[in-house]
């Protein structure tokens, strides 16, 4: 914890579906934690360049109402994050405020792709979550089927490993681990188990 702040930042990044939301969240109430999903930011962009705004733009005029948008799980609005978080000023745009958020008092944890490698590379702990694309595409499928969205799993899973594609190959803040992450593989995990090994990781660095 950095002396005389009070802030302690847990950085989770994975692909889509991997479990890394659901960890962020529970971590987060267990330490009495701040929470950010940082993918909800550039959902948030991606939704409005779908109604046509700039995506710049759209990064720089965020509102919290636009972060609470019931579109925002659309795999649509997905693939378009996908996207606008290619694009280096829309990244720009946000990184700041995202920076600001992990530091701020009391602590935070902060879920995404880059928080270990790019937002927070000093965060005091670095999960990486991740979890078979045939996993994560049941997973994802599952929680659209019960949104009442009629897509199938293949269709999830062909635009799950599309988005990893992207995620991955894109020259400024790709996909990937940091170097001193703990990686925890969920997928012969149940939600308890993957919560309780990253609990025992914030524990233990908080001392």
């Amino acid at each position: 914890m950095s002396p005389g702040t009070g802030a302690f930042t847990v950085a989770i990044d994975g692909p889509a579906a991997a479990g890394k939301g659901t960890i962020a969240r529970a971590v987060a109430m267990r330490f009495s934690l701040a929470h950010l999903d940082t993918g909800l930011l550039y959902r948030a962009v991606g939704r409005r360049a779908l109604d046509g705004v700039d995506p710049v733009d759209a990064a720089r005029t965020l509102t919290p109402s636009d972060l609470r948008h019931p579109e925002l799980r659309l795999d649509t609005v997905g693939a378009e994050a996908s996207r606008v978080a290619a694009l280096p000023e829309v990244r720009a745009a946000l990184l700041e405020f995202q920076r600001r958020f992990a530091r701020r008092e009391g602590g935070a944890v902060l879920d995404g792709r880059d928080i270990g490698t790019v937002i927070c590379p000093g965060a005091e702990v670095k999960l990486f979550v991740t979890a078979t694309d045939a996993v994560r595409a049941r997973r994802r499928w599952k929680e659209l089927h019960e949104a009442g969205q009629d897509v199938t799993e293949a269709h999830v899973l062909a635009d799950l490993r599309a988005r990893d594609a992207r995620d991955s190959a894109r020259a400024l803040a790709p996909l990937r681990p940091a170097e001193d992450a703990l990686h925890l593989d969920t997928s012969r995990m149940s939600i308890e188990e993957a919560v309780a090994a990253a609990t025992d990781a914030v524990a233990a660095a908080r001392g």
